[in-house]
Order: C-alpha cells, then sequence, then structure tokens
C-alpha cells in the first residue's frame, strides 16, 4: 500500500472538528466549504434551476445537509455517500436552572446513547443555537460557542464511595448535572444574555428558545509516538462527514455524485431531518424533475442505478478487550475501511454492494477489512438500512475503525482517515460502478 499519512487532510480534519461542537455547527461548516468550493446554495422553499455539470447543496433544520454534483452529460445513476451530524451528549433541559450546595448547575437530559463515566472531571464548554426576538418583534436563529470551560462534573471523592471501581450505576437525573459558578441566586438566562452579547453583539434582545448541549473543550489531537492515532470528541460520526466531503470535493465531477449528512442518527433517525424522514427523497424528487427523466418511473430507475454507501464508524479491535470481537472479524486500527455485515438487517451491506466495494479498494490500492459482531452479542445499526428502507437505493455499511465510541473522547488511526478518502474518491470517479 502506498503511504497513507497526509498530514494537510488531517490539519483540516482536526480544524473542522474543532469548529463542530454541535450539529448545527457541523452543517455551517461543511457549507463554508462548500460554497469555497464553488457549490451553490439552494433554498428548499424556492423553485430549483438545476443545470448540469453544476454543483448545489442544500440544508434542512441546518443540521443536515445534502451536497450533490451533476453530470454534464444526461444524469443516469447517482453514487451517494451517507453520514451523520449528530454525536451523543448532555443536552439542556428547557428550564436548566438549578442550585446546590451554594452552586448553580444546570439540568441536563441525555441524548443518545452516552457513555457516561468519561464525562466525569472534563473542561466543558457549551453550544448550540439560540432563538431570540429583537426589540422590533424580528426573530432570529444564531449559533452559540462557549469555547473556554466554563463547567464541569466532578467526580464524588474514593473515600466516600469504596466500591466505585467496583462498578456503579450513573444516575443522569441526579449526578450528572455540571456545576458552573459558585451561588445560589444566579440566573442561567443572565449568562446566556452575556455570551450572545459577547459573540454575536445583540443587546435587549428576548431568548425564545435554545437547543444547547455540554462539550469537551479538550482539541483534537494526533496521539502515538509515530502520530498513529487521532483522538477527539465526536469522531462518531464527525469523521466520515469529514471523509466524505473530502471525496466529494476532491472528485473529477464526471460523474453525478451526493453526500447526504443527516441529524439525529444516534436517536433514531425518526425526524424531519433524520434518515428516516423524507429529506434524501425529496432533493432526489427534485434532481430528477429537473435533469432527469421527470417521471415516477425514471425517478425509480434513477435510484436503482446508483449506490449508497453508508459511511459510519466501526468498533476497533480493542488491545485489552479482545474477547469483545469475533476472532475472524476484529478489524485493526490502520488496517484500512470497514466492511460491516449483518445477517438481521442491522446493517445494510449484501454480497453485491460489499464486492463492490472491495473492488473500489481494490482499485484504490487500500486495504479493507470486515466487521460482524460476536453471534452472542447484540449490533448497533446506522443510517444505512434506514436510507435503503426509506429510498430503495442499493447500500452498504463501511467505515473506519474506532476506540470508545460514545465516549466523550474517541479514538481512531490517522491513515485510515486517507485510506477511505482514496477509497470513496475512486467511488465517486469510476465510469462505471460494476
Amino acid at each position: 500500500m502506498s503511504e497513507a499519512f497526509n498530514a494537510d487532510r488531517l490539519t483540516r480534519l482536526c480544524d473542522f472538528l474543532r469548529q463542530s461542537p454541535t450539529p448545527w455547527h457541523a452543517t455551517q461548516a461543511m457549507t463554508e466549504r462548500l460554497e469555497k468550493a464553488g457549490f451553490q446554495r439552494l433554498e428548499e422553499t424556492a423553485n430549483w434551476q438545476l443545470t448540469s455539470g453544476q454543483r448545489y447543496y442544500v440544508t434542512r433544520n441546518d443540521s443536515s445537509i445534502i451536497a450533490f454534483q451533476l453530470p454534464s452529460g444526461t444524469l443516469k445513476t447517482l453514487r451517494m455517500l451517507g453520514a451523520h451530524t449528530d454525536s451523543p451528549g448532555l443536552r439542556l433541559k428547557p428550564n436548566a436552572t438549578q442550585y446546590s450546595a451554594g452552586w448553580l448547575q444546570l439540568g441536563v437530559q441525555v441524548y443518545g446513547g452516552v457513555l457516561l463515566a468519561p464525562w466525569f472531571d472534563r473542561d466543558l464548554g457549551l453550544a448550540g443555537r439560540v432563538h431570540v426576538r429583537h426589540f422590533d418583534g424580528r426573530m432570529e436563529s444564531v449559533l452559540l460557542n462557549v469555547e473556554r470551560p466554563i463547567a464541569m462534573v466532578p467526580s464524588l471523592a474514593i473515600h466516600m464511595d469504596r466500591d466505585v471501581n467496583a462498578g456503579r450505576a450513573i444516575n443522569p437525573q441526579t449526578q450528572m448535572a455540571p456545576v458552573l459558578l459558585q451561588s445560589d441566586s444566579a440566573k442561567f438566562s443572565g449568562l446566556l444574555a452575556t455570551w450572545l452579547e459577547e459573540q454575536h453583539g445583540m443587546r435587549d434582545v428576548d431568548v425564545v428558545d435554545f437547543e444547547l448541549g455540554f462539550y469537551d473543550v479538550q482539541p483534537p489531537s494526533l496521539v502515538g509516538v509515530r502520530q498513529e492515532l487521532v483522538a477527539s470528541a465526536r469522531l462518531d460520526n464527525l469523521l466520515s462527514c469529514f471523509i466524505g466531503l473530502e471525496a466529494l470535493l476532491e472528485s473529477d465531477g464526471s460523474q453525478g455524485a451526493l453526500l447526504v449528512a443527516n441529524d439525529h442518527e444516534e436517536v433514531g433517525s425518526a425526524s424531519a431531518c433524520g434518515a428516516q424522514g423524507p429529506f434524501l427523497g425529496d432533493v432526489l424528487k427534485r434532481i430528477n424533475v429537473q435533469v432527469g427523466g421527470g417521471s415516477e418511473e425514471s425517478l425509480i430507475q434513477l435510484i436503482q442505478s446508483s449506490i449508497m454507501i453508508s459511511c459510519d464508524n466501526a468498533h476497533g479491535l480493542h488491545p485489552n478487550f479482545r474477547d469483545k470481537h469475533d476472532e475472524r472479524h476484529g478489524p485493526v486500527i490502520n488496517g484500512g475501511p470497514v466492511i460491516k455485515v449483518n445477517a438481521n438487517q442491522r446493517y445494510a451491506t449484501n454480497s453485491v454492494t460489499g464486492a463492490l466495494f472491495r473492488d473500489v479498494c481494490r482499485e484504490a490500492d487500500v486495504p479493507v477489512q470486515s466487521f460482524v459482531t460476536r453471534a452472542d452479542m447484540g449490533c448497533g445499526s446506522t443510517i444505512g438500512p434506514i436510507t435503503a428502507t426509506e429510498v430503495g437505493v442499493p447500500t452498504l455499511d463501511i467505515g473506519v475503525p474506532q476506540w470508545a465510541m460514545h465516549s466523550i473522547r474517541e479514538t481512531a488511526g490517522t491513515r485510515d482517515v486517507e485510506y477511505l478518502t482514496r477509497a470513496l474518491k475512486v467511488f465517486l470517479n469510476r465510469p462505471a460502478l460494476y
């Protein structure tokens, strides 16, 4: 295999991860790169005028995004890449202010399948979107990112919990509220007003609503004697969003290609902007009307002539927990992208789509691995089966291996970033899918 450590790409990855503490920030960061590359913004509420050979993007809920490029000739097929913008975490409750032992705390609700223990004793920032009303009655939605450490969830001393290392349950209602300020009277609304003024110059606005969550402010880093690893929050699944975007931007534009990054995968995808919602289907219908055959018949033909690669990280073989993997299906870090297979359709891969990806990796000079859960363990899922069910497009599930999935800080291989990007570029550029 050719050299796979790409320092420039890893720098861009770390910048993207740092800029993307929430799905809304991730979508904004992606739109900025797309616009710099010449992609034109579309609005769902406007009439679309699509032109062959051009590139476009559209967002929904400001947290999901679809970017696509049209070939200069007739659109007969789309090479699709799928990922998701959300990650498990701690989100604020609407009436978040609470006090205990002379401290201002904020009540949280758990978003997704969070690994709670690593959240203790971390420097936490706060980010999300806020809706405000100006003095003239105008409503505005703005992004907020308090990047400095303003909160922490302190551990209980081992002297007061002698059995803690033997394992104990963590109660998110009573034990996970971060502390922000030593006060029994300060209001979160006052802090929020201060941050809005600092970041947006807003004064005398009413906060109408918000969606905010805590995150670890420790920046991404390259770890290991030879920098074999990248460690960061939200690698699941911003790493796939980044790799898919890199591949799309570096593709030659000869083929019809589409990248979709949905919100709400970690909570089941059942939303208007999630993979179970109509977002992708709506865009495909409009593309077909504009530059396809325009009929329901031609839409079905387009979808069945296309392929979706669902990109979501895989469970890498853990050196301290080797027994958690099937001994023949333990993907190694920096061993190349992983084809994820499940007979019960928790992953959408079948032998046809799996064979296609193996051939793509061969052409890209990239190693490829397989993952199957142990027969005595349950299996997670991705947007792959959901997209296949909702849209009907032939689909496979792949991803790069990682450790500590759903932790506040996750780990993946630096060479795998380059491996998967290369493979996806070949997929987007191939004159023929099969």
